[in-house]
């Protein structure tokens, strides 16, 4: 056998006899595609990843599947009309994303939010917290084998979205709140909804973490699984519970106040190996401390408006459209973007579900931004993916995917 066929021979992975001995074998990697349609990828996304057998050697990203161009998009729109675009980049905590970019435009303006207003944005923004956290655990629980935890949250999860359809109608895709406060206040059918939730979802979660949190199976498929240092994690950028479970206590509403986050006393959980355990266990303490918040702010919710003096950008009552002739032009100018922003550059960031969630925005007095930057999270911590995922099996990749909980709207915005 020449040495051109024992080659061949050796890369097709077949035993080869040569004249000097026995059978030489040679193991071939294999190319395989994780995604862009396969259902454990949780969206449209791809991994090219080489395998030796089961264990991974190296991956590769590929996104772009279900870019939409919201940016580009949003440099043609006014400024209220942009808030439907920002519910559809992580769409299982869409009232963080509607408050966020709100708060950029006021920063903007100079607008001034009333208290009462901050502290239901908080009560809103902690109750997504806790829906975008109940799909990320509670899925992971599902790509380990274990159901019965995923269907007990999203029993819950479903009265987190009972309390959005009273504040604005409606769900998943909130388009909550407007530029200068909220749209309507609390009313007592939403009060009286978020005080039932905070009395019986304790209850749940302890259930919950009662069928995981010392469950041997579980603990065997995620405990060191897909770790990061937090060197690691700060050179790629990495916010959040992924970066927070590294062991790095950085959080936005810690670190840079708004709404009013500072009225709160809540902690900040940490984990140390940063792997698929401390992922999960972090975003399950963060669902507790979201509770405390919440149970502070309806309990000591202040009184006055839920928005602020500016009839030139907040729409006004119905009521007051309909026999007051100057509502009636701020409602049309306002509706129809007739109304030019100041010149400014401003960036805003809130702690989204994932991580910082932040808005870069420029105006050059226009109707519309001049330009408008997303800082997504799952964009910036999902290249360290194939790096977590090396020498680790093709399970593991998946499980390490759900513990970062990467979610392709926001992604790929």
């Amino acid at each position: 056998m020449t040495t051109e066929e024992l080659d061949l021979a050796n890369k097709a992975g077949v035993p080869a006899r040569t004249d000097e001995g026995p059978v030489q074998y040679v193991n071939e990697l294999t190319t395989l595609n994780l995604g862009p349609t396969h259902p454990a990828t949780h969206g449209i996304f791809q991994n090219i990843l080489q395998m030796d057998g089961e264990k991974i050697v190296s991956g590769e990203q590929t996104i772009g599947y279900i870019h939409r161009a919201f940016e580009k998009i949003a440099e043609r729109r006014p400024f209220y009309q942009i808030t439907t675009l920002t519910d559809r980049m992580n769409y299982c905590s869409s009232p963080i994303n509607n408050m966020g970019w709100h708060m950029t435009v006021e920063k903007l303006l100079g607008i001034e939010v009333p208290k009462r207003a901050q502290y239901i944005r908080v009560i809103m923004m902690e109750l997504a917290r806790i829906a975008d956290h109940l799909v990320c655990n509670g899925i992971l629980g599902v790509d380990t084998g274990a159901l019965t935890g995923f269907v007990y949250l999203f029993e819950e999860r479903e009265k987190i979205y009972e309390i959005y359809e009273e504040m604005c109608g409606a769900r998943l895709t909130t388009n909550m709140g407007r530029i200068g406060g909220m749209e309507r206040d609390l009313s007592a059918e939403a009060i009286r909804k978020i005080k039932k939730f905070l009395a019986e979802f304790p209850k749940v979660l302890r259930e919950f973490e009662s069928l995981l949190n010392r469950n041997r199976i579980f603990m065997d498929r995620i405990v060191g699984v897909g770790g990061i240092s937090a060197e690691r994690a700060l050179s790629y950028g990495f916010t959040g519970p992924n970066l927070r479970a590294a062991g790095v206590d950085y959080d936005v509403r810690v670190m840079n106040p708004y709404s009013s986050y500072e009225d709160f006393e809540f902690d900040i959980p940490v984990g140390q190996s940063g792997d698929t355990f401390d992922r999960y266990m972090v975003r399950n303490e963060e669902i507790w401390q979201s509770l405390r918040i919440i149970e502070q702010a309806i309990n000591n919710l202040p009184e006055g408006s839920h928005f602020a003096d500016a009839p030139q950008y907040y729409l006004p009552p119905k009521q007051e459209v309909y026999k007051n002739m100057e509502a009636l032009i701020y409602h049309f100018k306002i509706v129809m973007g007739e109304i030019d922003a100041p010149v400014g550059e401003v960036y805003h960031a809130v702690e989204g579900g994932n991580g910082e969630l932040g808005f870069y925005l420029i105006s050059d007095g226009g109707r519309a931004p001049y330009r408008l930057h997303f800082r997504r999270p799952c964009f910036i911590y999902y290249q360290a993916y194939p790096e977590m995922c090396k020498g680790a099996t093709l399970s593991d990749a998946i499980v390490i995917m759900s513990s970062m909980n990467v979610i392709a709207g926001e992604l790929d915005a």
